[in-house]
Parts: C-alpha cells; sequence; structure tokens
C-alpha cells in the first residue's frame, strides 16, 4: 500500500514562550500534525504536557494533534480529554493492557488510535491490539528527552514493523518513528515503509535555520524517498 508522507512537528521542542507564534507558522507551512508529548516522571523520567495543555492547543489551531502518552495510566488521560476527528492518541506497547475499550472510545470521536514500541522491544508488541490500532510508532531514541541520540542500528526496525504488519494483513496501519529524525534518516526510512516522521531538534528546529527553510526541505525529503 502507498502512503501519504505526513510531517508532525514536536512542539516539546519549540520556543514554548512563544508557541502560538510558532504554531501560526506551522500552519502557514502546511504541516500535517502538531505532536504533543505528554510524560508523567514514571514510565519515562519527565515530566511534561498534560490534558489541559491538549485542550488549550485544541483552541488554539485546526490542525490535528500526534499526542503521544508516555505515562503508566493512559485510560486516566482519555477519560480527561475530548479528541477531535484526526487527533492521534498513543499510548504504549509495553504497557500489559487490552487497548480494545480505549481503541472504541477514540474511534467513536473519529480520532486515530496508536501504540509506540520503545527501542528494546520486538515488533510482536503490538499484537495483542493488532485489531484497533490505526499507527504504530517506532520509537529510535530512548524516550523521555529531547534531543537524544539515536540507538544503532534502529532504522532497520521500520522495516521489520513493515513487515510484521504487512504478514498479518495490517498493511493499513501506517508506521511513525520518533527521534533524531534528520530529512536524511526521514528518506531512508520513508523507503523501508514509514510514512508519518515526527520532526524536533534533529529535522525541523535545527539550531540557526529558520522553520521557512527546514519544514520545506524535510517535506521534500520523504516525498521523494523511496
Amino acid at each position: 500500500m502507498k502512503y501519504t508522507p505526513k510531517i508532525s512537528v514536536s512542539v516539546m521542542c519549540s520556543d514554548l514562550l512563544n508557541l502560538g507564534e510558532d504554531i501560526r507558522t506551522l500552519e502557514r507551512l502546511g504541516v500535517d500534525w502538531l505532536h504533543v508529548d505528554v510524560m508523567d516522571a514514571h514510565f519515562v523520567p519527565n515530566l511534561t504536557f498534560g490534558p489541559d495543555f491538549i485542550k488549550a492547543m485544541q483552541k488554539a489551531t485546526p490542525l490535528p494533534l500526534d499526542c503521544h502518552f508516555m505515562v503508566t495510566d493512559p485510560e486516566l488521560m482519555l477519560s480527561k480529554l475530548s479528541l477531535r476527528p484526526g487527533d492521534i492518541f498513543t499510548a504504549h506497547s509495553e504497557l500489559p493492557i487490552d487497548y480494545s475499550y480505549m481503541a472504541a472510545k477514540i474511534h467513536a470521536d473519529g480520532a486515530l488510535f496508536g501504540l509506540a514500541v520503545n527501542p528494546e522491544s520486538p515488533v510482536d508488541f503490538v499484537g495483542r491490539n493488532l485489531d484497533c490500532i490505526d499507527t504504530v510508532t517506532l520509537m529510535l531514541v530512548h524516550p523521555g528527552f529531547a534531543g537524544a541520540q539515536m540507538v544503532d542500528g534502529i532504522m532497520e526496525k521500520v522495516g521489520q514493523m513493515r513487515s510484521y504488519l504487512d504478514s498479518h494483513g495490517r498493511d493499513d496501519i501506517e508506521i511513525s518513528v520518533d527521534g533524531s529524525v534528520s530529512a536524511e534518516r526521514a528518506a531512508y526510512m520513508a523507503g523501508l515503509g514509514a510514512s508519518i516522521f515526527v520532526g524536533g531538534t534533529a529535522g525541523i528546529y535545527r539550531k540557526g535555520l529558520p522553520l521557512d527553510e527546514t519544514i520545506p526541505a524535510f517535506r521534500q525529503a520523504i516525498c521523494h524517498a523511496g
């Protein structure tokens, strides 16, 4: 199946004191999603945004939100949110949860449900919830902090995940990649089957370069890959 490549910009890497201005720029430049990392200082050793921040973002922009919940209790987070059509709610495959109930609620709102897979976790961790997911996010770094270094050899996991999903009759599930995704790395992973690219300090918020330059370059890289 052919997937349309999409850019999901990590707001954790934005200038948070001027986030409204950044959002207007990102809208103008045609990014596809805004990526919001929610961390609870338990599942990962950091504490970031929460449900109130997501609600404020929903009021501030029509762009869909790509919300990545690195938390031990994703159901609690879902209970405090109203998702919009096109938003994504991504929880973690490492949690011993049957996500079918949560996914049904998310889909009822017209939103998408995804599972994230940490670098050390095998691709089949998504297997027990394969029937209810729309996306899989492959973490290319150990999660918790912006600017982390990519795990050696991890990009090859994209092809492994694509083969796993396809062989289980889920070629409709899109693969997102998150962590140290430069334009060059994104182009390579697009050729392996990724179609959603989370852009942070490596690809979008590059030091000394304006968004008007980095986003078109990133878009060109993923649209002319493979």
